[in-house]
This record gives structure tokens, C-alpha cells and sequence, in this order.
């Protein structure tokens, strides 16, 4: 069975083939490859864009534990791009799929790293020029005063051009309390932009659930054009070891014995404490026993080992307020959310 590697990145077989390039007529742009016959067969493990697809779903594995609702819905957006493009070759014409986005979740569940990679997914397959994730809130897009909301927007609209915008916290664009609000004007624009410019720009809403739900709820046209929702669950407190785990080695430290079993046990008083942010809440613990760890090093005036350096103790982890005062989730730090 002969084999050839074409412009698109795939090997073809055709059966009974015995020379290369038995292809109907050349589509009209120079650079893209010829349509196949209806007998060729297409094999999409050589197409070169999934060699990308699959490193960027391996790295979205190792930095998230968890999320498996939200890892399976990438892993089927990637196979739909994939087929897409192999119904091309044969010149099979369907609408352009939408990627409009909706991710729903609470603060420190994975929802930016995921559009960053989805960012490089949707540029491997050619869906959008650039792997690129331009992040904005309402006050980069709504103005003060009457004529200031557009150019913001369409300042914003223009940086994120050929890739993804992502507007984090979403619901606060929409203030039906407040008649005399710019907000509903940066829906209009996003709405038509949405439309317009499917083939050039991919707009990712993100919030928390229960606001996000209200929001799309007044706004249908919006809701509409928005083709996949992914909802990002909180970790649960085997993940969030995991995640500890995964930072603390990432940072080049490591937990002894004690000190793994001591932030279990924190973990277990901050995660019922308010304004906890999963991941985030975790980073910032594990920022704050290093602060401990560096004071309880220098406090011991002696020649320090690469042991001592790299390891955090249970006094590290005990130090936090979460073991002393009910009030605090975790020292003055933690009086901001996040």
C-alpha cells in the first residue's frame, strides 16, 4: 500500500495506489494542498497538528489534577477540529465549528491555564493565528462616560485579534440595576464581533456559576453564540495535596513526613473557612510557609545543608493562623481574597 506525506501533515494511503498523488483538481489557494479522491483513505495519527494537540494536552494533564468533565471536553474540541480538517481534504464543506466559550467555576480551579492552553490548541489546528490569550475585566472594557465604552472595547478586541480573548468575571458587564451603565454597550459590540469574526477570534466567558447563569440568562443573543460550556468543579482534598505536592516539588522543595501530615490538616480547617480559592489558597499557603522556613533557617545560626534548604517542616506549616485564630483563613495576608 503506498504512502505519502502531503502539505496538510498527513500520510495518505490509498490502496492499489502504486505512485503517489492521485488527487482531484487543486483548490484555488496556492498553498493548500490537493483535494484527495473518494477512495483515499486518510490516517489521522500522521496528521503533524495532532502531534501539537496531544503535547498540549499531556502538558494540561500535568498541571492540573482533576478536572475530568473539563479535560474531556478539550480531548473532544480537539477531535472535532481534527476531523474537520480531515473532511476538508476531501472537500467535504460544513460550517465553520464555534468555539465561543463559557467557563464556569470558582476562583483558583484551573480556568486561565485551561484558555492558555486551549489558546494553543485551537493554533495548532489553524482555527486561530496566534496562541495567544488576551485577559480583560469589565474595567478594560467599560468606560465612565457617554462615547469611552467602544474604543475600549475595540482596543481590547484588537489585541486579542487572531486568538483568544478571555473575559474574566463576565457578569459584572451587565448591571440592569443601573439604567445609565455602559455595560450592555460592550455586549452589543462583543455580540457582533462574535459573529463577525468567527474565523479570527475565539471570546471565553468566565465567572462563578450561580452569576454566570444569571448572566446569560439576560442576555440570550449572547448565550446563543456561545457553543461550549465548561464547568470547572472545586478540588477536592486529595486534589489539593496533589496540587500541594506538585508546587512544592515544582519550587524545588519537598515536605518531610510531618509536615505533609501537618498541611493535610490545614487544608482540612482553610478549606472551611471563607474566601478559600483552591488552588490559589494553596499557593499562597505554601508561599507563607517559606516565609517561615527562611526565618526558622536563619534563626538557627549555624551552616545550613541542602537538606535544611529544601525542606519544610510541620513548624513551618503550624505556623499558620488557620491553627490559632478562628477569625483569619491564614495570617494578615489572607484578610484580601485569593
Amino acid at each position: 500500500m503506498a504512502a505519502e506525506r502531503n502539505g496538510a501533515g498527513f500520510r495518505l494511503h490509498r490502496p492499489g495506489a502504486a505512485i503517489p498523488g492521485a488527487a482531484r483538481t487543486a483548490p484555488a489557494d496556492p498553498e493548500a494542498p490537493e483535494l484527495l479522491d473518494e477512495d483515499a483513505v486518510l490516517d489521522l495519527s500522521t496528521d503533524i497538528a495532532g502531534y501539537d494537540v496531544e503535547e498540549t494536552l499531556r502538558r494540561l494533564d500535568a498541571e492540573l489534577i482533576g478536572l475530568a468533565p473539563v479535560k474531556r471536553r478539550v480531548r473532544e474540541i480537539a477531535a472535532l477540529l481534527l476531523i474537520d480538517r480531515a473532511r476538508q481534504r476531501f472537500g467535504l464543506t460544513s460550517s465553520r465549528p464555534t468555539m465561543h466559550m463559557s467557563f464556569t467555576g470558582g476562583p483558583g480551579t484551573g480556568k486561565t491555564t485551561v484558555a492558555l492552553r486551549m489558546a494553543q490548541m485551537l493554533h495548532s489546528l489553524g482555527y486561530i493565528r496566534k496562541p495567544k490569550v488576551h485577559t480583560v475585566t469589565r474595567d478594560d472594557l467599560v468606560g465612565q462616560f457617554i462615547g469611552h465604552t467602544a474604543p475600549k472595547t475595540k482596543e481590547a478586541l484588537a489585541k486579542a485579534a487572531g486568538g483568544v480573548l478571555f473575559i474574566d468575571e463576565a457578569y459584572y458587564l451587565f448591571r440592569p440595576e443601573n439604567e445609565r451603565d455602559y455595560g450592555q454597550e460592550v455586549i452589543e459590540i462583543l455580540l457582533q464581533e462574535m459573529e463577525n469574526e468567527r474565523t479570527s477570534l475565539v471570546v471565553i466567558f468566565a465567572g462563578y456559576p450561580d452569576r454566570m447563569e444569571r448572566f446569560f440568562s439576560a442576555n440570550p443573543g449572547l448565550s446563543s453564540r456561545v457553543a461550549h460550556h465548561l464547568e470547572f468543579a472545586d478540588y477536592t482534598h486529595a486534589e489539593l495535596m496533589g496540587i500541594a505536592e506538585l508546587m512544592v516539588a515544582g519550587e524545588n522543595f519537598r515536605f518531610d513526613n510531618a509536615a505533609r501530615v501537618a498541611f493535610s490538616e490545614y487544608l482540612e480547617r482553610r478549606m472551611a473557612r471563607p474566601r478559600f480559592s483552591n488552588a490559589r489558597s494553596v499557593r499562597n499557603a505554601l508561599d507563607r510557609c517559606r516565609l517561615r522556613q527562611a526565618k526558622r533557617l536563619v534563626e538557627l545560626r549555624r551552616p545550613l545543608t541542602k537538606t535544611d534548604l529544601i525542606t519544610l517542616t510541620d513548624r513551618d506549616v503550624y505556623g499558620s493562623s488557620v491553627f490559632t485564630d478562628p477569625e483569619l483563613p491564614d495570617g494578615p495576608a489572607a484578610r484580601a481574597p485569593g
